[in-house]
């Protein structure tokens, strides 16, 4: 099975846009049909993000909700060690948390909205990539 790590603003596009791309490849991960890798410093940037007021406010949940949220999330994932360790990307250190964990779980692909990482396109052989990018190879995938 296909094994992604998402990025954190993925998540929020998905949970303030239904039906959008973030909200599809969320829908996969939900389905089955690929497999969540985290970190624990992942699910707290993720945690970080909906707390932000603005957020809290589009959102309209509680504190508790996106811990429940947030819980259910985990329950569904691979959780790494966070072991592994890199600097691989200088201009925005905290993305490197990306790279730790999909090479710690042997990730398949990055699917970030980020420009630090999307330059990169590939570390050790896990493509970075979009929303859009990832669903047209899962299309692609499921064509054939």
């Amino acid at each position: 099975m296909i094994r992604v790590v998402i990025d954190a603003n993925v998540f929020v596009g998905a949970i303030l846009k239904p039906n959008s791309n973030p909200d599809k490849v969320i829908d996969l991960v939900k389905q089955g049909r690929i497999t969540l890798a985290l970190s624990h410093d992942i699910l707290a940037e993720i945690r970080k993000v909906l707390l932000y007021p603005k957020i809290r406010k589009e959102l309209k949940l509680t504190t508790k909700e996106i811990r429940e949220a947030l819980a259910q999330i985990a329950e569904a994932a691979i959780i790494t060690s966070g072991r592994v360790r890199l600097q691989a990307i200088e201009s925005d250190s905290d993305d490197n948390r990306y790279l730790e964990c999909a090479v710690e779980a042997q990730g398949d692909f990055i699917i970030s909205g980020d420009r630090h990482l999307k330059d990169l396109k590939s570390f050790q052989e896990i493509k970075i990539v979009d929303s859009a990018t990832f669903l047209a190879f899962i299309e692609k995938l499921d064509a054939e």
